[in-house]
């Protein structure tokens, strides 16, 4: 599993021009799975990015947590992270899991962060939709995890 973190001061996620997830501080994190990701996995990415410390304390230093600021978390399913670009000029997908894994252990990321953060403060795209995603990307700061 990968996750691609952006802190942000705002963020939303629309699709057939609806919004159907919207955040203020926190993050936006743009999650791909690949075939060998495991429960175990999302679980432990979750566990990850809720103690990720990136925002900043009283001295400017990145050293609070999601949790610390109280921020909200924006889930995107992102395949794309998997994307093989090695031949050619057309990415492969190959590496991504199949649509019913990967959205079983979307699902199960979002579980654990919405038991960590409460329901409200963890938004959500739509698995598989055509989406589009506005952000305000804070810093900008933008970090990979992985399971």
């Amino acid at each position: 599993m990968k996750a691609l973190i952006q802190r942000v001061s705002e963020a939303s996620v629309t699709v057939d021009n609806t919004i159907v997830g919207q955040i203020q501080r926190g993050y936006v994190v743009f999650l791909g799975v690949t075939h060998s990701d495991t429960d175990g996995e999302a679980a432990t990415l979750a566990a990850r990015t809720l103690a990720l410390r990136i925002f900043p304390d009283e001295q400017d230093r990145m050293n609070r947590s999601i949790i610390d600021i109280g921020g909200a978390i924006l889930v995107v399913s992102q395949f794309t992270l998997y994307a093989d670009t090695r031949k050619g000029n057309r990415p492969s997908f190959i590496d991504a899991a199949p649509p019913d894994q990967a959205s079983a252990l979307y699902e199960r990321y979002v579980e654990q962060l919405r038991r960590a953060l409460g329901p409200e403060h963890v938004a959500t795209g739509t698995f598989r939709a055509r989406m589009q995603v506005a952000l305000v990307n804070d810093g900008p700061v933008t970090i990979e995890l992985c399971a």
